[in-house]
């Protein structure tokens, strides 16, 4: 069954991007890991055959191999899109990473939403306050959609919405 145009336009799915808050930059995370599997490859290759801890070798390269699968996992989209904010009708997910756990927010468990330019803090019905991190967004253009989305979704769920912003995004 094909998803109506109306309700595929209802969610807004953006891509975030992990290596804005890294202490290390995605290049010097995979340049660091290059030269930690070229050495480790010179060693295995360069080893006597007849070393009796030639495993170590095998369990150092394997480790640096496991590291690039993880820093390519964590930033890069290779394998799919790791690190994004939807927002939909029902609910707002934040997801920082294949390793880390989704934020989930109900959208009938909002009482109040402020936007900063930055960040929106959600105060749910039960007192809680959730803060939605907007530093990683890559474009300002989708930093735009989703501060819409979220007054839209203001305006449709009747809940209290403060504005920092306004419309200058």
């Amino acid at each position: 069954m094909a998803i109506s145009g109306s309700s595929a336009r209802s969610s807004l799915i953006v891509q975030l991007s992990p290596t804005r808050n890294a202490k290390l930059s995605f290049t010097v995370q995979l340049i660091l890991t290059l030269l930690w599997m070229a050495w480790a490859a010179m060693l295995l290759f360069s080893a006597d055959r007849t070393y009796e801890q030639n495993y170590l070798y095998y369990a150092f390269f394997g480790l640096a191999l496991i590291f690039f699968v993880y820093v390519m996992l964590q930033n890069t989209s290779i394998f799919g899109v790791q690190s994004y904010i939807e927002v939909t009708p029902q609910y707002i997910v934040q997801k920082f990473g294949v390793f880390r756990t989704k934020q989930i927010l109900q959208i009938p468990d909002i009482k109040a939403v402020h936007i900063s330019p930055l960040a929106l803090r959600f105060t749910l019905k039960d007192g809680q306050q959730v803060y939605l991190d907007l530093k990683q967004v890559r474009k300002k253009r989708d930093l735009a959609q989703i501060k819409n989305k979220i007054r839209d979704l203001a305006e449709a769920h009747q809940f209290e919405l403060t504005d920092n912003v306004a419309n200058n995004v």
